[in-house]
């Protein structure tokens, strides 16, 4: 039998028909969408689609947040042959044209939150016959905000209404829908383009992934081989499912293992989305979750912060336990020595026993596992703090073109610090530039082979011909695989500090070092390009500085900004941080007085740090650090900038 994403949901229906798949957050609670009744609603938006003239290969975009509706909409896409394009809704009203008008989509499935937008961007594109589904309810709201726009009623279309008409036409005597639904799905191949799913556009134009039927059957097996079938799981989808990770790993794979994904309620817009999360949590009750460091970081935040707040024995017990189970735990594959577990064993227990269990239940619910982080590199220090508290992140690595597992650590493999053991149909080799294959330990570009590797990137020979080679996808990140099976990613190659003599090196893995040592530094890049010597942009966190500042007695600024500077070079003494050439070490950071962000563009939908925009942006900061003045750290700016911070 094929392997075809018609297949997985053929045999969901049948084998989870009446379980939970989709549940959407209404007033009355949280509504499921069964299997069942997914794949029936897919094909009747499939019917509406034909019978409207659609012709299979077309595209169609998803400009919308996570629902059991984006679900069943782009399955109705594909019944009737048509390609998804799923876009972020992260992306600004200019962003968007480029993006239609490159896939040529006929059409956007789009909700209340993110119409005006969609609107807006009508204005840039080539295709003017492109209709809007609506996804949402408030039908006639969506019709008045389309007319303030000069968009006739006959190119809005409420889903719900698509999906009866079409299921009356399957039903109809005599039709000829339903044959036709099928002879689609039984004359598709497995090489055939399911989505195209567009880079963040970084580095110029975003490139269009083409993503296929069997790049998705197989990633998903590999998941489920992975973490050893999680039959009948339950997840709180929070990240947006346009990305890689939780389109493949959520949406898809639930198919192969009956898992239910709750959407978090997107109802009110981003801020109310935010403040949705928690109360959805307990509502959901999830057996794990789909993560990306930011996120876990802010849990790891808001933690540690309750924690001091309550101060006193609960504070002590706490960072007493935490450190006590980072001990005991070792890197979660070695096991310290006996010793080593004995010292640590009673305040370990005694805290997992008093404070870690209640914690993690009121933060995660009654039935949490583990959570999966993806979408960019996962400190260390939060690998160890999740792993003592009893909720352990398990790192993965992949990316879109790889549709998107390469690799997880897992529950019954995992090492901190790495990137995981290698999916169960991967081929991943470490290559150096002569085309060798890097010894064990030894950096080099990361490279895989399997059917999850991408067709190409749609409409772009050049850049497919550069990224696929032979078969192989030249990932375009750096790492190496070490004596025990585990790759280490360390960065992207194109992000190397470059040093006056042409020396390069991983920016990624200073900033990772830097960070495990203290939590005073919320964000930094470290940079140098063809200079004599790197230097590095921070952001704090501003409760925690004021706190230390406070508990050090510092009299003023500068003495903050002096201790900054060895909070700074901690991780040099500290044996838990990554070791990294003394030479690479930045002789100076400048401190910025407000956090790169997706509003300025120096963070991109999926949260990772774009550093030519960052560069760009604060390149006076950068220049600066070049002068006999910013080469020291205790300096005017740095000085100044931490008085505004502590007031």
């Amino acid at each position: 039998m094929k392997r075809t994403v018609f297949r997985m949901l053929d045999e969901a229906s049948v084998d989870w028909a009446d379980d939970p798949y989709a549940l959407r957050k209404l007033d009355s609670g949280y509504v499921a969408t069964t299997f069942a009744q997914a794949r029936d609603k897919a094909r009747a938006f499939g019917s509406w689609l034909l019978s409207h003239g659609y012709v299979k290969s077309q595209t169609f975009a998803i400009i919308a947040e996570g629902s059991p509706e984006w679900i069943c909409g782009e399955f109705g896409l594909m019944y009737a042959g048509l390609i998804s394009v799923p876009l972020s809704i992260k992306l600004l009203c200019e962003e968007i044209p480029f993006r239609l008008n490159h896939s040529e989509s006929r059409g956007v499935l789009t909700t209340h939150n993110q119409l005006e937008k969609v609107l807006g961007a009508f204005t840039e594109v080539e295709f003017k016959d492109v209709i809007i589904v609506y996804l949402d309810g408030d039908l006639e709201w969506a019709k008045v905000t389309a007319a303030k726009w000069g968009l006739g009623a006959d190119h809005l279309v409420s889903f719900d209404a698509a999906v009866e008409e079409g299921r009356a036409l399957i039903a109809s005597p005599g039709s000829d829908m339903g044959s036709r639904l099928d002879a689609i799905a039984e004359s598709t191949g497995e090489d055939e383009v399911v989505t195209i799913s567009y880079t963040s556009g970084t580095m110029g134009n975003p490139k269009g992934i083409m993503l296929t039927h069997l790049n998705y059957w197989s990633n998903c097996h590999d998941a489920t081989e992975l973490f050893d079938n999680p039959i009948h799981f339950r997840t709180l989808l929070i990240l947006p499912v346009d990305h890689s990770f939780a389109h493949t790993v959520g949406l898809y794979t639930a198919l192969v293992n009956g898992i239910a994904l709750y959407f978090v309620d997107s109802r009110g817009g981003g801020i109310a989305t935010l403040r949705n999360i928690p109360v959805n949590l307990k509502e959901a009750n999830p057996t794990f979750l789909f993560t990306v460091p930011s996120l876990s970081g802010n849990f790891m935040k808001k933690i540690i912060a309750t924690m001091e707040d309550k101060g006193g024995i609960i504070e002590k017990i706490f960072k007493s336990g935490i450190a006590a189970g980072i001990r005991w735990n070792g890197n979660g594959f070695d096991k310290p020595s006996l010793g080593v577990r004995a010292m640590a064993f009673f305040p370990y227990y005694f805290a997992k026993i008093l404070l870690f269990k209640k914690i993690v239940k009121a933060v995660f619910g009654d039935y949490i596992r583990f959570c999966v982080g993806g979408g960019a590199l996962l400190d260390v220090k939060q690998q160890e703090f999740f792993a003592a508290l009893g909720c352990p992140v398990f790192q993965g690595y992949g990316l879109t073109e790889a549709a998107p597992i390469v690799s997880s650590n897992v529950p019954r493999r995992h090492k901190f610090g790495s990137s995981g053991i290698i999916g169960p149909s991967v081929v991943c080799k470490i290559l150096l530039e002569d085309g060798t294959e890097a010894p064990r330990g030894t950096p080099g570009e990361v490279t895989v082979i399997g059917d999850n590797i991408m067709k190409g990137y749609y409409k772009n020979p050049t850049a497919t011909a550069e990224t696929l080679r032979d078969g192989r996808l030249w990932t375009g990140d750096l790492g190496y695989m070490d004596s025990d099976d585990f790759i280490y990613v360390v960065g992207r190659i194109k992000a190397l500090l470059i040093a006056d003599d042409g020396e390069k090196y991983s920016p990624e893995e200073i900033e990772e070092a830097i960070t495990t040592s203290t939590d005073l530094i919320n964000q930094i890049m470290v940079w140098c390009e063809h200079k004599k010597y790197s230097c590095a942009l921070v952001t704090l966190d501003t409760g925690k500085l004021k706190r230390w500042a406070a508990a050090k007695g510092f009299k003023n600024a500068a003495e903050v900004c002096a201790a900054l500077q060895k909070e700074f070079n901690a991780f040099r003494t500290d044996p838990k941080a990554k070791k990294v050439q003394s030479a690479w070490i930045p002789a100076a950071f400048q401190i910025l007085p407000e956090a790169f962000s997706e509003k300025d563009g120096t963070v991109n939908s999926t949260m990772k740090l774009v550093r030519h925009k960052a560069a760009t942006l604060h390149a006076d900061a950068i220049d600066y650090s070049y002068t006999s003045e910013g080469s020291q750290t205790v300096n005017p700016r740095n000085i100044a900038v931490l008085a505004s911070l502590l007031k």
